[in-house]
C-alpha cells in the first residue's frame, strides 16, 4: 500500500504553501504529493490569490523535494494539446530525477473552461482515448526513431518523441465511474485506476469492472494498481476535528459516513484496512486546508506508522 497527498489548489493555495505542503508530506513520510488540475475556484469562499498551473507547480516541486512522488489527479484533455503534455510531463520527471506520475481524465469543469476561453466539446471520451495511446506511443518510442499518429482529433508527423522521460515507464492514472469506456482505457493504458469520491460498496464495483476489462483486453489484472482517493479529516482528539471541520467550512457530522475518511488514528486505521481488503494499492488523502500543516503531521506520525503496507 502507498499513501499520497492530494490537494485542491485552486481553491486558494500559492505555489509557497504548495511546497510547504509537499515537503511536510515527504518529512513525514508519505509516498506522494498529488494535486487537481483546475484553474478556477470552486463553490463558496475567497477564491485568492488565484490558480497555479498544475504542471507549473509540479516542474517546481521536482526540484525542492528529493523522494515523494509528484502528479495530477487528474488533467483534463481539453487544457493541452497531447503532444506538448507528453514533453512537460517528460520534462518533470527529468527534472525530479523519475518521480513523475500523469493522472489524465475527460475534464468536467464547463464553467471553467468558459473562464479562461479553453473550448469545452461536448463528447471528450474520444479525446481522451488519442491522447492516452498518441502520450504512450510518444514515450514508447525509441530515442533514434521518430513517431506519428493520425486520429480523428490529432495527427503527429514524424516526431523527435524528446524529451525523454526518466522513468521506463511514467505511470498513467485514468479514473472515474464510468461503466464500460473508462474501464476500458485503463485497461488498456494505464497503469493505475482510480475511483473517487465513492462508498465502499461503489468501490468494490468498479475494482471488479476494470478487473474484468483488463481479462477482455488480455491484460493481467494484476499488472493494473487500484486506487482511492477521498477527501480526509483527521486530528488526535474530538475538538481538533471539529476545529479542521470549521476551517474548511464544513461539520465533522457532515463528513462521516460511508466515503469519506474521517476520525482519529483507529477510525483511519480502520477505515484504511477495509479499502485494502477491496483491493485498493494505493489510497489518496485529500486534504483540503493546504496551509494546516498539523494535519499533515499527525497523519504521518501517529497514523502512518500503523496503516499497512
Amino acid at each position: 500500500m502507498e499513501y499520497c497527498l492530494f490537494t485542491e489548489p485552486q481553491q486558494g493555495a500559492s505555489y509557497d504553501d504548495q511546497l510547504a505542503f509537499a515537503q511536510a508530506g515527504e518529512r513525514h513520510g508519505f509516498d506522494g504529493y498529488f494535486r487537481s488540475d483546475h484553474y478556477l475556484h470552486m463553490g463558496d469562499g475567497d477564491p485568492h490569490p488565484g490558480p497555479t498551473d498544475a504542471w507549473t507547480t509540479l516542474a517546481g516541486l521536482a526540484r525542492e523535494t528529493s523522494r515523494i512522488r509528484l502528479g495530477t489527479l487528474v488533467s483534463s484533455v481539453t487544457y493541452r494539446l497531447p503532444g506538448i503534455l507528453a514533453i512537460q510531463v517528460a520534462q518533470v520527471d527529468a527534472m525530479s530525477g523519475g518521480r513523475a506520475e500523469l493522472g489524465l481524465g475527460t475534464g468536467w469543469f464547463e464553467r471553467e473552461h468558459r473562464a479562461y476561453g479553453i473550448p469545452f466539446p461536448a463528447k471528450r471520451f474520444d479525446l481522451l482515448e488519442e491522447q492516452l495511446e498518441l502520450i504512450t506511443g510518444l514515450w514508447g518510442t525509441p530515442a533514434d526513431e521518430t513517431y506519428s499518429f493520425s486520429g480523428r482529433h490529432y495527427e503527429l508527423t514524424d516526431a523527435p518523441a524528446l524529451p525523454r522521460p526518466v522513468q521506463e515507464r511514467v505511470p498513467v492514472i485514468v479514473g472515474g465511474a464510468g461503466p464500460r469506456r473508462t474501464p476500458e482505457l485503463a485497461a488498456r493504458f494505464a497503469t493505475e485506476f482510480n475511483i473517487g469520491f465513492r462508498p465502499e460498496h461503489e468501490i468494490a464495483e468498479k475494482f471488479a469492472g476494470v478487473r474484468a476489462a483488463c481479462e477482455r483486453v488480455g491484460r493481467d489484472p494484476e499488472s493494473l494498481r487500484l486506487s482511492v482517493a477521498l477527501p480526509t479529516l483527521a486530528a488526535a482528539s474530538p475538538a481538533e476535528l471539529d476545529h479542521r471541520a470549521s476551517n474548511i467550512g464544513r461539520t465533522v457530522d457532515e463528513l462521516r459516513g460511508d466515503t469519506n475518511i474521517v476520525g482519529g488514528r483507529d477510525e483511519i486505521i480502520a477505515k484504511v484496512e477495509r479499502l485494502a481488503a477491496l483491493g485498493a494499492d494505493r489510497v489518496y488523502l485529500q486534504l483540503m486546508d493546504l496551509r494546516d500543516l498539523g494535519q499533515v503531521g499527525f497523519l504521518g506520525e501517529d497514523v502512518l506508522p500503523h496503516l499497512p503496507r
